[in-house]
C-alpha cells in the first residue's frame, strides 16, 4: 500500500472516530439545552399564572366583596383570572395550555381529563412532592407538561367549597350544587397545569446540530486536502525522486545528478545523505578500477 493510501486511511478512520464523539456530545447537548428552554418557557407561564392569582386575590377580590353578595362574580376567582388571562394566550400561540384541573371542580370547564387525573392522584399519594414534568403526544404535537400539585391551605376557601348550605347562594345558583363541595383543609384537589410544544426547541436544536455536523465536516474535508497537498509536496514527491536514483545508482549508473532539496528537514538531511553515499561509491568504484 502506498504511503499516501496508508495516511488517508489513517486520517479517515480518525476522522470517523471525532466526528462520531463530536456528533454524540453535541446533539445531547444541543437536546438538553433544548429541553432547559422549554422548562423554562412552562415555569414562566406557570409563575404568570400565579402572579394573576395573587393579583386577583390581593387587589381584584376586595373590590368585587359587596357585589359578590347580589351575584356571583366568577372574575373575583384567582383559578378563574389565571385561566382566562392564559386563556386569551391560546388565541395566539394554540400550542401553549394552561388548566387548573380537579377532579371536582366548580367550574366544569376545570374537570380533569384521564391523563390530568392521573397526575393529581399522584400528588394525592405523596402531597409533598412540588412538581412533576412529563411529555406527552397532542394533536399539535409533542408537548411538554408542567403539574403543580393545587392544595387547600387556605380555611376561607372552605366558605365556598365545604357544603352547599355553606357557600354563598349566588355561586350555587350559578354552578349548581352537584359540584366542587366537599373539599378538605390540605387536601390536594387538583393541579395546575401548563402544557407547551416541544417542537420549536427542538427543530431549532437540530438545525443547529444539522450546521455544526456539515461544518465539523467540511472543516475535516478542506484540513484533509491541504495535508493531502503538503504531503505530495513535501514528502512523496522529494522520496519518490530519491527512490529513482537510488535504484540508478544500485543498477551502476553513476552519472546520475545529485539530489537537492532547499529543505533543512529529514528530508533535506536524507537527500544530503544519498550525495555523500554517491560520492563514497563513485570513490570505492575507481580505487577498485586502478
Amino acid at each position: 500500500m502506498r504511503l499516501i493510501l496508508k495516511f488517508n486511511f489513517v486520517f479517515l478512520i480518525v476522522f470517523l472516530l471525532g466526528l462520531g464523539a463530536a456528533g454524540y456530545v453535541s446533539h445531547d447537548l444541543l437536546q438538553k439545552n433544548a429541553r432547559e428552554e422549554i422548562l423554562q418557557n412552562g415555569r414562566l407561564l406557570m409563575e404568570a399564572s400565579l402572579s394573576t392569582r395573587a393579583y386577583t386575590t390581593s387587589q381584584v377580590r376586595p373590590l368585587l366583596d359587596t357585589q359578590m353578595k347580589y351575584t356571583f362574580l366568577p372574575q373575583s376567582i384567582p383559578s378563574y383570572s389565571a385561566t382566562e388571562v392564559l386563556g386569551g394566550l391560546r388565541k395566539k400561540f394554540p400550542e401553549y395550555s394552561y388548566k387548573e384541573a380537579a377532579l371536582n371542580p366548580t367550574n366544569p370547564r376545570d374537570r380533569a381529563v384521564e391523563w390530568e387525573s392521573d397526575i393529581i392522584n399522584q400528588f394525592r399519594g405523596n402531597p409533598d412532592r412540588g412538581e412533576i414534568v412529563g411529555e406527552r403526544d397532542t394533536p399539535t404535537g409533542r408537548s411538554l407538561y408542567i403539574a403543580r400539585p393545587f392544595q387547600i391551605k387556605d380555611p376561607s376557601c372552605l366558605v365556598c367549597h365545604s357544603t352547599v348550605e355553606a357557600a354563598p347562594k349566588t355561586m350555587v345558583d350559578r354552578y349548581g350544587p352537584a359540584n366542587g363541595f366537599g373539599w378538605q383543609l390540605n387536601e390536594v384537589i387538583g393541579a395546575q397545569v401548563v402544557v407547551v410544544p416541544t417542537a420549536v426547541p427542538v427543530e431549532r436544536a437540530n438545525a443547529a446540530f444539522k450546521t455544526f455536523m456539515t461544518s465539523l465536516t467540511a472543516v475535516f474535508v478542506v484540513i484533509g486536502v491541504a495535508l493531502n497537498l503538503m504531503l505530495l509536496a513535501m514528502v512523496i514527491r522529494p522520496v519518490t525522486r530519491l527512490s529513482k536514483l537510488a535504484d540508478e545508482v544500485s543498477l551502476g549508473n553513476m552519472d546520475v545528478p545529485d539530489f537537492h532539496v532547499r529543505a533543512k528537514d529529514e528530508i533535506g538531511t536524507l537527500a544530503d545523505s544519498f550525495n555523500r553515499m554517491k560520492k563514497s561509491l563513485v570513490q570505492a568504484m575507481k580505487m577498485l578500477e586502478e
